[in-house]
This record gives C-alpha cells, sequence and structure tokens, in this order.
C-alpha cells in the first residue's frame, strides 16, 4: 500500500469511529471475547497488533489525523463564514458576478453548479472530480482614477483576495481598480505599462499577436483578444456594469479528469 492509499485507509477509519476504543471494539470478534473474557485485554491486544480483522492503526496516528481533519473542517467552515461578499446588498452587475465566485477563487475548489456550468457546459463539468478542479479567474477593468487618467488592467482575482479585503469593495465604499503590481497595468494618458506574473499566472507580453497568461497549474493559455477565443477551459464574460468604462472577467477550471 502506497503513502497515498494508506492516507485514505486511515482518513476512511477515523470518519467511520468517534474514538480510538470504538475502533479498537470493531476488531474484536466474539470468539476473542469467548476466550478472553476481557474486553480491556482483547483491546489491548488488538493495539498491540496481536488480533484484529484488519490493518494495524496505532493510537497516536488515529488521534493525529483525528485532529488534523477536525481542524481542517473547522477552518473550511470558517472560511465560508468571513466570505466579504457574504450579507451585503449587491445591485451592480459586476459586484454580484464577483461575489458569485469569491468562494472558488478563495478556496481554490470547484462549486457545484450553476457557478461551473456558466463557465463550461454541463457535459464536460459532469466528467470533472469538483475535489481536484478549481477555478480562477481574471479581470479586466477599463476606467479612469481618481486623477481623470483612463487606465486599465488584468487582475488575478484569486491572489488579490488573499492579499487584501475585499469588504470595502463589496460594500460599495471603494471601487475595484488595477494597480501597477497587477499582472497588467497601462495608463492611456501617460503610456506606462507594466507586466508581471502572479501565483497563478505567467504572463507571456512578447508574443506578437498580443498580451497572453499562462496558467501555471496546467499550465494551459489564455487569450484575451476579444477577437480570438480565450483558450482551453476558459470563458470570456463582458459585465455589463455601471460602475467602469469596460468589465470583463475570464474564468479559467483546471481540472483531471475523472
Amino acid at each position: 500500500m502506497d503513502q497515498e492509499e494508506g492516507l485514505k485507509a486511515m482518513d476512511n477509519i477515523v470518519t467511520q469511529f468517534n474514538t480510538y476504543e470504538d475502533f479498537l471494539d470493531s476488531q474484536i470478534t466474539t470468539v476473542d471475547l469467548y476466550y478472553l473474557e476481557d474486553e480491556t485485554l482483547a483491546r489491548q491486544l488488538v493495539e498491540l497488533g496481536h488480533r484484529g480483522t484488519g490493518e494495524r492503526v496505532k493510537r497516536e496516528d488515529f488521534e493525529a489525523r483525528k485532529a488534523a481533519i477536525e481542524i481542517a473542517r473547522l477552518a473550511e467552515r470558517t472560511q465560508k463564514k468571513t466570505l466579504t461578499s457574504a450579507g451585503k446588498d449587491i445591485q451592480d452587475n459586476f459586484l454580484t458576478a464577483l461575489a458569485m465566485r469569491e468562494e472558488d477563487n478563495r478556496n481554490g475548489k470547484l462549486s457545484v453548479p450553476p457557478l461551473a456550468t456558466s463557465c463550461i457546459n454541463v457535459l464536460q463539468y459532469q466528467n470533472w472530480d469538483t475535489e481536484s478542479s478549481n477555478l480562477l479567474s481574471v479581470i479586466f477593468i477599463r476606467d479612469r482614477n481618481s486623477h481623470g487618467q483612463e487606465i486599465s488592467g488584468y487582475i488575478d482575482y484569486a491572489h488579490r483576495l488573499k492579499t487584501e479585503d475585499f469588504e470595502v469593495y463589496f460594500s460599495g465604499k471603494k471601487r475595484l481598480l488595477p494597480r501597477p503590481k497587477d499582472m497588467s497595468f497601462y495608463n492611456w494618458d501617460t503610456n506606462i505599462a507594466v507586466c508581471n506574473s502572479s501565483p497563478n499566472y505567467q504572463v507571456i507580453a512578447d508574443n506578437p499577436e498580443g498580451l497572453l497568461f499562462k496558467f501555471k497549474r496546467d499550465r494551459k493559455i489564455l487569450n484575451v483578444d476579444p477577437k480570438e477565443k480565450p483558450g482551453d477551459n476558459s470563458t470570456r464574460i463582458p459585465i455589463p456594469t455601471e460602475l467602469y468604462i469596460q468589465a470583463v472577467i475570464f474564468d479559467h477550471i483546471s481540472r483531471r479528469k475523472t
């Protein structure tokens, strides 16, 4: 049994039994109790590996894995509670689109439809394992900054979620705008252009046909040219909004087929 299979087997045991004693009891047969006439002794023999109907599991391994699973469960629950879009009275289409994608981009996992099916057709989605798939979104914004200068840029949504508090955007206190530290930034008045790779994307700026982004997880290429197809497992979604001159969201699902 390799390490991954061993971990899955341990997880099955840990989730099936509330306590280590419950697991030991499951390994004791009526024949064991008949001859030993002592439940405590029978448990000790199972723990030492001298008795039992399954593979030996050490107490410290059981309890460590139990604790790890519980920590992960609590962390996931806390994460869901701390979505910055939760409970907000969101009216604009652009902010609504960001709110729909917040959990997926923040947690790195693909949710169930309808969001996934808005990106990729239903037949494809049914062949995917959501546990090994994730949604990443690139945001394009064109508008004017506080100085009245026209700016535009491409934003790694998942990265920005991790590095700043989006509560100010979802509450309407501030507008999300591209920055020089984003994947792409251009000031149309000053002609300042900046490109930066992010934790999720590699920027390909020297492509003669225009700007490209490569997803680091599956190495697929995202083409942001509106005249071209965006690429495998990617969609380009223009968002009608009153907040910006132009807003577009590119969704990409990286996954392994089941």
